[in-house]
């Protein structure tokens, strides 16, 4: 049994101490619901830091050296994710002064016997070398009459352009 005048000397494992009142700051290695994203910075409390972020390899304590490797490292990323939307962005110009023609059967009122889907317009977008990808056209709904209907594109958040889509008649066969 240890004396009461004898204070046990609280160890940290991997560098993490602290109280039960106190915060220590970790970064992560994986996203973690509710705490942040790979590579951000976060204040936990010591226990949770010690006993299961830095042991299942979630999270790293957050050095001098660390932090000043995670702000080059996010520098870097903001620098390429600047250029691809600078490019999407160029992209988005181009596709506001393209229309695209896509032909499908209709009955004589101009009714469609299928319709046109977001599937349809990025083919023919593709054909025409942008590369849009179906979940980037934004449809209300399926085209089901002949017409020409304004298309909303989203290639990100900042780089939206709006295609002209014309449906046609098929030409008979014959």
């Amino acid at each position: 049994m240890t004396s009461p005048t004898k204070k046990r000397a609280r160890t940290s494992r991997k560098g993490v101490g602290g109280s039960s009142n106190s915060y220590v700051e970790v970064l992560l290695a994986e996203p973690i619901v509710g705490q942040g994203d790979r590579g951000e910075i976060v204040r936990v409390r010591p226990g949770y830091a010690r006993n299961y972020l830095l042991p299942m390899g979630l999270a790293t304590v957050a050095t001098e050296n660390n932090k000043r490797q995670v702000a080059k490292h996010q520098e870097r990323v903001n620098q390429i994710e600047g250029e691809r939307l600078k490019t999407l962005k160029t992209t988005a110009d181009s596709l506001g002064r393209y229309s695209v023609t896509l032909e499908a059967n209709a009955n004589e009122e101009g009714h469609l016997y299928g319709s046109i889907v977001q599937t349809d317009i990025s083919k023919a977008l593709k054909e025409a070398s942008f590369k849009v990808e179906p979940d980037q056209v934004k449809l209300e709904g399926p085209l089901k009459e002949l017409g020409m209907y304004t298309v909303k594109i989203e290639l990100h958040e900042k780089a939206k352009a709006d295609v002209k889509v014309w449906v046609v008649p098929a030409a008979s066969k014959g």
